[in-house]
């Protein structure tokens, strides 16, 4: 018997439904969800919880408005992981913050259909009406698997379309689906067994003359790629070269559009100097205002580059590809390859990074992984890199650079496994876990989809610089104007406000890194975040006398008392070390302590980065100092 439900038998028609979107992961949900909504998406964190909220609207043929929540992926609703427990907590109304959906969009793989309707079908006996969407059918044809819809559409009593969602095949029949006056609940008899074996068996059953397999042995072009892509030694070499070959893009084509933005950030300052009279007014948005956003704002390119390869490598089906191969490495710290992901995301941004854990069943390896995540070398960290390794190879070719680039990312791998395998020897064992992961088939990209996340990433991007970065650099220049000093040197009046003041305070304490009071502030500043570096050094040098000159030539000229380069080979060294390690970001502590609800864990994290992102700047600078003296 079907359980019963408070709803009636059909959905009646209305503008304002609701339709949850519930798969697998891998199986196309995202770009099913980009093609119904495009741009009209909100994303957000349920209450409570860091899983990400994915709320977008849409208009069916007749132009009546649908909103569309994509839930997390998940196998199935017996909720192993916190991603899995939002969704089953969604689907059957248990949140008092998501309303429960009027009808559930359940997404399918054609080529491995009788494992993913395992969740379909407990989605069935939710009692709520349902749309099949069985994606992926052309790579289903590849292997020889043909699927009969109308005669499942018949059995389950309910619509079912066949789809090519990255190429929009199939988009027309939804909408028609999306659009009926009536959307009927499934005619499917609750599995009352909780064995698995007993679903399969009701699904095979459902399934049987459905779905035919032909019996010749169809090698697909995802077979052929994967004998070079996965390959013990080619695999290692493709995947090296892809990275290299980012690294590279980013010094050599982000170059130009970074100098439009430059010159425009430059033109502004300049209007608002021939407009305005001299005075605080006139400082606060020539130099706080425009220099410190300017100074972030121009590493946008770069930002989207970043994206751009991130979003090729998952669009492709290539990402999980290096999932699995990293999966015998993580398993040598005492992780598998489902750490990989979060690790991987955190190279974007940790504060995503550390979200994604909640895919991980062990609550261990949730902890390690979290507290390692900031290691790795995300974006807000690129606008520090690339300003110091254009100091210290001010003459240096792309390809050099792209090296030492290479050489901050290797660094910050080692930095995560280091303390991966301390963590894993520290931390309380527990039930070791393995990784069931399902490579999907490789696909043309779809660029819209690849825009579009390079649309919100850089949209996130802009609004930090636009909030947090606009609001630092307000309080940075009046810390560096204020008190005011009686002499009209640029370089005394610095040295006198309160940001000065604050930089001679712990200059004998960084000392030792190479640093002198400047570099201090900014270290200082940047612990709200990173990139905060960048608009901090703006405001102090292009704050003094030589506003014609950008922050990079004004920080070339700069000198120690000695006469020598405020910024040679052995600082900008010290530096890019003490920032691959560094805790330097209040969001993600904060996330860090919501994610563990725990205090005791954020204070470690920021306590044992920073101790060792000192001790590594240290031996960095001493030690450089017997080779580059």
């Amino acid at each position: 018997m079907r359980p019963k439900s408070s709803c009636s038998n059909f959905l009646p028609m209305s503008s304002d439904r609701t339709f949850a979107l519930v798969g697998n992961p891998n199986t196309g949900k995202t770009t099913l969800f980009n093609a119904l909504t495009g741009l009209r998406q909100k994303v957000a964190n349920y209450p409570g919880v860091t899983v990400e909220k994915k709320v977008g609207t849409g208009r069916d043929r007749h132009g009546a408005a649908f909103t569309v929540i994509d839930l997390p992926g998940a196998y199935s609703l017996d909720a192993k992981s916190p991603d899995e427990e939002v969704t089953r907590a969604v689907l059957r109304g248990e949140r008092p913050d998501t309303p429960q959906p009027d009808a559930v969009i359940c997404l399918v793989d054609a080529v491995n259909l009788e494992r993913h309707f395992y969740l379909t079908t407990q989605v069935m006996e939710l009692g709520l009406p349902v749309i099949v969407v069985i994606n992926k059918t052309d790579e289903a044809e590849e292997r020889g698997i043909t699927i009969a819809a109308k005669r499942l559409e018949e059995r389950l009593g309910v619509s079912v379309v066949p789809m090519q969602a990255n190429e929009r095949v199939g988009m027309e029949a939804l909408q028609v689906a999306l659009s009926a006056s009536d959307l009927a609940q499934p005619q499917w008899t609750a599995v009352e067994d909780a064995d698995p074996a007993t679903r399969y068996t009701a699904i095979e059953t459902l399934l049987d003359g459905t779905v035919a397999r032909s019996e010749e042995d169809r090698q697909t072009p995802s077979d052929k790629w994967d004998r070079v892509l996965v390959h013990p030694i080619l695999g290692w070499v493709v995947l090296l070269s892809i990275v290299g070959g980012l690294f590279f893009t980013l010094f050599s084509l982000a170059g130009y559009p970074m100098d439009l933005i430059d010159g425009t950030f430059g033109w502004l300052g300049e209007q608002v100097e021939a407009r305005m009279a001299e005075g605080d007014l006139r400082a606060l948005i020539t130099e706080g205002i425009i220099g410190g956003v300017g100074g972030v704002v121009i590493f946008l390119p770069q930002i989207l580059i970043l994206f751009f390869f991130i979003g090729l490598m998952e669009n492709t089906g290539y990402l999980a590809r290096v999932s699995f191969m990293m999966d015998r490495l993580m398993s040598g710290v005492g992780l598998n390859g489902k750490a990989f992901v979060p690790v991987l995301s955190s190279y974007a941004c940790a504060i995503p990074g550390i979200m994604a854990t909640r895919t991980m069943e062990s609550a261990r390896d949730r902890l390690i992984t979290t507290l390692i995540a900031p290691i790795t070398s995300c974006s807000a960290r690129l606008p520090v890199y690339v300003m110091l390794i254009a100091l210290m190879l001010p003459v240096g070719t792309a390809g050099q650079k792209a090296l030492v680039m290479i050489g901050l990312y290797v660094l910050s791998i080692l930095g995560v496994y280091t303390f991966a395998w301390v963590f894993n020897r520290t931390l309380e064992k527990s039930e070791k876990t393995l990784m069931v992961l399902e490579l999907p088939s490789y696909q043309k990209p779809s660029w819209r989809e690849i825009t579009l996340q390079m649309y919100e990433r850089g949209k996130i991007f802009l609004r930090r610089a636009g909030t947090v970065i606009l609001g630092l650099s307000i309080v940075l220049w009046a810390m560096t104007t204020y008190p005011k000093s009686d002499s009209e040197d640029g370089s005394e009046q610095l040295a006198y406000s309160a940001a000065g003041r604050l930089g001679k305070t712990i200059e004998p304490v960084i000392e030792p890194l190479g640093y002198d009071w400047k570099m201090g502030i900014g270290l200082v500043a940047s612990f709200a975040a990173r990139e905060v570096f960048v608009s901090t050094m703006s405001i102090i040098y292009l704050g003094e006398e030589a506003q014609e000159d950008s922050v990079r030539d004004r920080m070339a000229e700069e000198t120690r008392t000695d006469g020598k380069p405020a910024y040679d080979v052995r600082t900008c060294l010290s530096l890019l070390v003490f920032y691959v390690f560094a805790m330097q970001c209040l969001s993600t502590v904060a996330v860090t302590r919501r994610e563990t609800n725990s205090w005791r864990w954020a204070i470690l994290q920021v306590v044992y980065l920073t101790g060792f992102a000192y001790l590594a700047a240290l031996a960095t600078y001493q030690i450089g100092g017997f080779f580059l003296s």
